[in-house]
């Protein structure tokens, strides 16, 4: 199987980047499996009654004769316009294959595999809030003169100052049950007041729309040139055996995306010249009763992820259909490359980095 240089599989023309003033925004959404991507609802989980309240309704919603009509009815942005003017990647079931390179498979290492084009088994062992000592290409950036205070992270998920280490890094993180701060817009004191009122089903994740709209309001209020969004409740959906949940935020965070889409295509600071990469920390079990709820090491297929890439200098490739092996590591060396930066990506280790028109 030959080893695709994701670099090359993204940028139209590097020369055209030279000349834009490019922007990128990478999406995550948290143990989202492959499987429903690309085939859509799980006939062994939609109707099962252990995991659906309301298994007639589900169907309605997202069942539908074949794999490609099921995948759009949970994903229509994705695959009514992505697939059109974009490239998908991961569908193992016609060769296309995306892994990590991290052997932990769960959320803090895949995480800093992504965000730091290198995994690290050594010292990333668990999910514990312990301040990151890999460097981010977050923080890389935020380094430069070219991206000093242009560069932002939002994520449900309450670990995420560490893994971004925002103490360190200066990068401004909205992340868990983070109140927005500074010079409020009238929607992020509201939005402040309602995290409050609306309780959580979980300790450690708040609800993704909250995510969503800070993010959103942020970005229309500062520009940052350089964006990463983490959506969480799919894992932790998945992770409580809510079936109907996980497909419902799932088609909920699709269109959040095209929402994001269709703000910044709007935006003159960021129409034309915005690169959106999207893809998941870790993949699940596929065993309906015993594995699908879970991940890590020991759960056959937690490794197997996917990538999504559309927007200014990407290639329109559609779904990727034959054989190839990408790895997320490949993600942070291919964003500074796409960014036209004069970061060393040496240390970033299984990447390609050719610049080469395809």
């Amino acid at each position: 199987m030959k080893k695709i240089s994701l670099l090359l599989l993204l940028i139209t023309s590097f020369i055209s980047a030279q000349d834009k003033d490019q922007k990128v925004i990478l999406i995550t959404l948290d143990g989202l499996r492959w499987q429903e991507l690309f085939t859509g609802a799980d006939e062994k989980l939609v109707a099962n009654k252990e995991y659906v309240a309301n298994p007639e309704g589900l169907k309605r919603m997202f069942w539908k004769e074949t794999p490609e009509e099921r995948r759009t009815a949970l994903f229509p942005f994705v695959w009514n316009f992505v697939a059109e003017s974009g490239q998908i990647h991961g569908n193992r079931n016609v060769g296309s294959k995306v892994n990590l390179t991290n052997t932990m498979w769960f959320s803090y290492p895949g995480y800093n595999e992504i965000l730091t084009g290198a995994a690290d088994d050594v010292n990333i062992k668990s999910n514990d809030k312990i301040y990151n000592a890999n460097i981010t290409i977050l923080e890389l950036l935020n380094n430069t003169a070219d991206f000093k205070d242009k560069v932002a992270a939002f994520g449900s998920w309450d670990v995420f100052p560490f893994i971004i280490n925002d103490e360190r890094s200066g990068i401004p993180v909205n992340a868990g049950f983070r109140n927005a701060e500074g010079d409020l817009t009238e929607k992020e004191e509201f939005l402040n007041q309602l995290q409050t009122e609306i309780p959580s089903p979980w300790g450690s994740v708040r609800l993704d729309a909250f995510t969503h709209h800070y993010a959103k309001e942020y970005i229309q209020k500062e520009h940052p040139k350089v964006v990463y969004i983490s959506y969480g409740e799919t894992d932790d959906f998945a992770h409580d055996g809510h079936y109907e949940a996980y497909l419902k935020s799932a088609h909920t965070t699709d269109s959040f995306i095209k929402d994001l889409w269709e703000y910044v295509q709007a935006d003159p600071f960021y129409k034309d010249n915005t690169t959106f990469i999207i893809t998941t920390d870790h993949g699940r079990g596929t065993t309906p009763l015993k594995t699908w709820r879970s991940h890590g090491r020991d759960i056959k297929g937690a490794d197997e992820v996917w990538l999504i890439a559309f927007g200014a200098n990407v290639n329109t490739l559609g779904e990727v259909k034959h054989d190839e092996q990408l790895y997320s590591n490949q993600i942070a060396p291919t964003i500074l490359n796409i960014l036209n930066t004069k970061i060393d990506t040496k240390t970033m280790k299984g990447a390609d980095l050719k610049i080469t028109n395809p």
